[in-house]
């Protein structure tokens, strides 16, 4: 079966759960209220789209390509993005429930995240510089030889990760979060 290719195209609505998205690329597409869980995308090719309210929960990205795309108030649990193709992952994440996702090993550098909750994500050795934590929830998200360099995480709650085990460098923090960092020294700061 040969793949298609889909331009400017706005789906809304589509359970594509039941009724499969046809395999193929997908350059500048919206996909708006739309449920992709447990959906096989692996191999698709996604990029400069945007996906606005949809249920993205256990889909299966095996070496789909991800270029700079936008995923606005979305439900993303359980996502692997680690075994995406790495070439050109880029995305920024709004509003979005990602608990239980893994970013393991990633090179996702400059990423956005914002008002979103990140609880249980692994980031272990992702390489994450500059990205921006803008109001998220990182409660039990693991950051394990993980380049944090130039991260903001000013506005970020309940992280908790080991300085010595990450790169920090230049990275930004306000007071209480920064408490996250002393964590596995289980002192006490008033």
């Amino acid at each position: 079966m040969s793949e298609i290719n889909v331009l400017d195209k706005a789906f809304e609505g589509g359970d594509f759960s039941h009724q499969h998205l046809a395999k193929g690329e997908y350059e500048n597409c919206k996909f708006t209220n739309c449920n992709f869980s447990e959906c096989n995308l692996s191999n698709f090719k996604f990029i400069d789209c945007n996906f606005s309210g949809c249920n993205l929960s256990l889909v299966n990205l095996s070496h789909a390509l991800l270029r700079d795309i936008s995923f606005n108030n979305c439900k993303m649990l359980g996502i692997r993005f680690d075994v995406c193709n790495e070439f050109g992952l880029s995305f920024s994440i709004n509003g979005c429930q990602l608990n239980h996702s893994s970013f393991y090993k990633t090179k996702i550098k400059k990423t956005f995240f914002k008002d979103s909750q990140l609880q249980e994500v692994d980031f272990s050795e992702c390489d994450l510089s500059g990205s921006v934590f803008e109001n998220c929830n990182l409660l039990q998200a693991t950051f394990d030889r993980t380049n944090l360099e130039k991260c903001d995480f000013r506005s970020a709650y309940n992280y908790s990760f080991d300085p010595e085990k990450n790169k920090i460098k230049k990275a930004r923090f306000s007071f209480p979060g920064v408490a996250g960092l002393l964590d596995k020294y289980d002192i006490e700061v008033d």
